[in-house]
């Protein structure tokens, strides 16, 4: 008998500590929000939110007469205020664990996005994982009303978009929540975000027709990388610096260039693999950056007649030609951040911090304007071809006039 009343106390106080379900939230109640935008309108916050339809998502993948997403947009003091406000627009609240892109747009950029910021790295049901870039030369909230092709969820599209750009095409890059508050906060190095524009009418690609065609008017594009000074926006790198800005960070896994022949044409080479390193030093107090990178390439097209890619002199040429403008190409965004922002996106001061921590704290404070500046960068390029491709000489020297 005792041990059954033992038993029975037992089981009684196990029951008191499970918690149930007493927090569950029913999918059914909840939006699953995939985009998000804040934009400044005058002195209060403009928040959107890009919103799944799971019916029409999942059932007709976006064919239907409804769009497979909806924007919800409202205005508040604050970015959590305006999340909120949204439930007088929306059924349900608004859910954040499976966002994949945030745009953060031109407005509030310019004038500082660190307070907007706050609330995504604070908020337990955000996580790190999605993108941010900025919208250029548009809102946030415009840019979240583009309907895309082949991904019907505009939010989806611009993840994958960016994630396929940045692995294929050097001038793009993905900045994840943590890496834009680390840059933030870092004391030698500026923040940097990949670029959002909308190429044709804003209007004309809101409305399912956008896709119904095979072409649609009305596209969404990165472009370009934005500088910015701590949390504010101060310009713009274009396709080139942007590229040299990737190159100097060793963030190419692959691209694509080209170098002139010497009879007219060109020889474009396909990036595999690149390597750079980025070591600071010290001489008599004045600091110096020297950047080393390793580049490896097969060779993808040629229009060029009369260029024996056989011979070892033509590939060893080649190289050469293709250092050389890699080199000014990395040159070029090191000019732009110098001259133009006096802002050290590179990372510079933290390879100076590295190499000599007490004559980084006597440079810190002015590094930036003055220091970074006037920093003297040297770039030294190892460009390497492996591979001709299927053929050896181009079947356009066997052509005849």
């Amino acid at each position: 008998m005792k041990q059954k009343t033992a038993f029975l106390f037992l089981m009684l106080t196990l029951v008191l500590l499970l918690t149930g379900c007493w927090n569950r939230r029913e999918l059914n109640e909840l939006a699953i929000a995939v985009g998000m935008g804040i934009d400044k309108h005058g002195d209060q916050f403009r928040v959107s939110v890009q919103v799944v339809d799971p019916g029409e998502a999942a059932s007709k993948k976006g064919s239907g007469s409804r769009a497979p997403a909806t924007l919800y947009t409202t205005e508040a003091d604050t970015v959590l205020e305006a999340i909120r406000k949204i439930t007088t627009l929306s059924p349900r609240k608004m859910y954040f664990s499976h966002l994949r892109i945030c745009v953060v747009g031109e407005s509030i950029a310019t004038e500082g996005m660190a307070k907007a910021l706050d609330l995504l790295s604070r908020d337990h049901e955000f996580r790190t994982d999605f993108y941010i870039v900025v919208s250029k030369g548009t809102s946030a909230e415009d840019t979240l009303k583009i309907m895309t092709p082949l991904d019907p969820i505009p939010a989806n599209d611009l993840f994958s978009a960016l994630e396929t750009s940045e692995k294929n095409w050097s001038p793009s890059m993905t900045v994840t929540l943590d890496e834009l508050i680390a840059a933030l906060t870092s004391e030698g190095m500026q923040p940097v975000l990949t670029g959002l524009r909308i190429v044709g009418n804003t209007e004309m690609g809101e409305s399912n027709s956008n896709v119904q065609k095979i072409d649609p008017p009305v596209r969404l594009q990165y472009s370009g990388l934005a500088v910015f000074r701590k949390d504010k926006l101060i310009g713009w790198l274009d396709e080139t610096e942007s590229r040299g800005y990737n190159y100097i960070l060793g963030k190419v896994q692959s691209s694509v260039g080209f170098v002139a022949c010497p009879e007219g044409g060109k020889v474009v080479t396909e990036i595999i693999r690149t390597q750079t390193a980025i070591k600071g030093s010290v001489h008599r107090g004045e600091p110096r950056i020297n950047i080393k990178m390793h580049v490896e390439a097969n060779v993808g097209e040629v229009e060029c007649q009369a260029l024996d890619l056989t011979k070892v002199s033509t590939i060893y040429e080649l190289e050469k030609k293709l250092e050389e403008k890699i080199e000014e190409i990395m040159k070029s965004a090191v000019r732009k951040a110098q001259k133009s922002y006096k802002a050290d996106i590179f990372g510079f001061g933290e390879a100076i911090h590295r190499a000599d921590p007490k004559t980084w704290n006597a440079l810190k404070k002015n590094w930036d304007r003055e220091h970074f500046a006037e920093l003297p960068v040297d770039i030294k390029v190892d460009f390497k071809i492996r591979r001709l491709g299927t053929i050896g000489s181009s079947f356009l020297n066997d052509m005849k006039e």
